[in-house]
């Protein structure tokens, strides 16, 4: 179950629909990553939005699942100098809604959003 919860959150982000994948999320979800931590799924919409502004496609690598968890390691495509980054992202799942997110990737890349030129999550 978990895994198509998983699934409908991607693709939702895959056709640049935050609105639709912030639905699959539970209204506290926990999210920790390199750049940020958040409380809310609203906070983690905003975020959401900001990266995907930079971001040109994605290329899942691998999925995998046991029980509620769900891990997805993706090739993640930038409009950036920071090229293309392999990002893994841990989910928990709760009922019908990601109630975590533990994302992992090389922030180094990705110096120059610390500098204020675009925001992440």
């Amino acid at each position: 179950m978990g895994e198509d919860v998983v699934a409908r959150y991607r693709a939702a982000l895959a056709d640049g629909d935050v609105d639709r994948a912030r639905g699959y999320l539970r209204d506290d979800l926990r999210f920790e990553g390199p750049f940020d931590s958040f409380e809310t799924a609203d906070d983690y919409a905003n975020a959401l939005r900001r990266l995907w502004s930079i971001v040109d496609s994605v290329q899942i690598r691998h999925l995998s699942s046991e029980a509620d968890q769900v891990v997805v390691l993706y090739d993640m495509v930038t409009k950036t100098p920071a090229g293309t980054q392999l990002v893994c992202e841990w989910y928990g799942v709760e009922g019908e809604r990601i109630a975590w997110i533990r994302a992992l990737f090389d922030s180094a890349p990705f110096a120059f959003l610390r500098a204020g030129d675009a925001a992440t999550g």
